[in-house]
């Protein structure tokens, strides 16, 4: 008596943990449970690294599984490679042919069409022969006669050329060594050139310069033993070649970039050069012109002092932006402290660039710098003053101890004429050349110093 199981597997229902008798219900749906497990077997995951458009060659909308043999349908983008039409068919007919290359007359059947009977064979047009010249025996005695070589085994030379097409490897297997003596595949050329250049030369027409082959045989031998020498070397011959390879690049570069180099310091040289012409111009231009303009001129700025905007009258068109910008010529510290000046002032850093706005930013930046160095000179000079005053009073110090008298100490000089001093000194190191009014009261101040020396007591 069958069981539920055998009921079950005849029917390929599942399995369930109550084996017990089949039911009305699992009866009844066995069907969706069959649709189930199809449509659980017909899908496919895409596998991982395939990208999406080839899996999408594979499958179709309906997701139907790719097939296992290669089909070819109708429909698509691919069209039928023959079209047979209703139309009678051109008769063939089985003939003999003969190919004009062959000189023994043979005769070869083959398939062809009824209309083209009595054609010649259309692959002979490809039968290209060289075009080797003959001689007569006057034209040989006359002009090729060599000692080396005798009228027998020229003609065999040439016999040769033209039935091998001028292969002289072959012509040089086929050489005819016991009758006569051996050749290299050099002198067989040679001869055969040789011999074409004669027979041009001598049959061109009277007036006219042929062109004739000139073939250099010593030049074949040396480079067939060259290639033979590097064909035979050992690799401690190619290690050492490659690396002399490798230091002479090396020795190249490095004489590139010595050249380079004097190039360039050339050029410095060279612009050194003329911006010193340039300057000495200048001063010859400015001795002569200083004695007429003395009394309305105002004394020069160094040109040291403020910065020089470079100027753009190069043609085309330019930004009056790229006027405020700085010259590569001024420091970071300098750039920094304008920075921090015009931030305390409260003037912005990047105004609009309008022709008044350039010209004023640029003058202001300028006095901002000559103000910095003036502002470091007058630090420096202070610092020597202090430096003076300690040597001063340690002076002072030394001679009372001493005992050496008022007399002595009198002559020492006072701290209000060192001040004095240094003052002309700040003005000496940042200020304009000597003008003859400035001269006049530095020669007023080293006067009254020297009136104060003599009056204290």
């Amino acid at each position: 008596m069958a069981t539920g199981a055998d009921v079950r597997d005849i029917l390929e229902l599942g399995g369930t943990d109550n084996d017990g008798p089949i039911s009305k219900k699992d009866l009844i749906n066995s069907d969706k449970k069959k649709s189930k497990k199809a449509t659980e077997t017909l899908t496919f995951k895409r596998p991982e690294g395939m990208h999406r458009e080839v899996y999408a060659l594979l499958y179709s909308d309906k997701k139907d599984a790719p097939p296992l043999l290669p089909s070819d349908t109708t429909q698509g983008y691919r069209t039928v490679k023959a079209k047979l039409g209703c139309k009678k068919v051109r008769p063939w007919k089985w003939m003999p042919f003969t190919n004009p290359a062959r000189k023994d007359g043979a005769i070869f059947h083959h398939w062809r069409r009824m209309a083209e009977e009595g054609k010649d064979y259309p692959f002979a047009r490809f039968n290209k022969t060289v075009q080797v010249p003959v001689y007569s025996e006057q034209e040989y005695q006359m002009h090729l006669h060599d000692d080396g070589w005798t009228k027998g085994e020229t003609d065999h030379l040439f016999d040769l050329c033209k039935r091998f097409d001028l292969r002289f490897v072959v012509i040089h297997d086929r050489y005819d060594y016991q009758q006569y003596r051996k050749r290299s595949i050099e002198d067989l050329k040679e001869r055969y050139y040789n011999i074409c250049g004669k027979l041009t030369k001598v049959r061109a027409a009277s007036g006219t310069e042929p062109k004739i082959y000139i073939f250099d045989a010593g030049h074949e031998r040396r480079r067939k033993e060259q290639l033979e020498k590097l064909f035979n070397r050992t690799p401690e011959q190619v290690a050492e070649e490659e690396y002399l390879i490798q230091e002479l690049r090396k020795i190249e570069n490095r004489k590139k970039e010595r050249e380079k180099k004097a190039q360039d310091l050339q050029k410095l040289i060279k612009a050194a050069d003329t911006t010193t012409e340039l300057r000495r111009a200048e001063k010859r231009v400015s001795k002569k012109k200083l004695p007429q303009k003395r009394d309305t001129e105002k004394p020069a700025v160094p040109e040291t002092a403020g910065i020089k905007f470079p100027d753009f009258k190069s043609s085309g068109v330019t930004l009056r932006s790229q006027r405020m910008k700085l010259p590569s010529s001024v420091g970071q510290k300098k750039i920094k402290a304008i920075e921090q000046i015009l931030a305390e002032q409260g003037v912005d850093l990047n105004p609009m660039p309008t022709e008044e706005i350039v010209q004023m930013f640029n003058e202001l930046r300028s006095d901002l710098v000559l103000l910095y160095e003036l502002k470091q000179a007058h630090s420096n000079c202070e610092y020597e003053q202090q430096m003076l005053r300690h040597r001063y009073e340690a002076l002072l110090k030394a001679g009372s101890g001493a005992g050496s008298g008022g007399a002595e100490a009198q002559s020492w000089p006072s701290i209000d004429d060192i001040k004095v001093e240094a003052k002309e000194q700040i003005i000496d190191v940042v200020g304009a050349p000597l003008t003859p009014n400035s001269r006049k009261r530095r020669e007023s101040a080293s006067s009254s110093s020297s009136i104060k020396k003599a009056k204290k007591p």
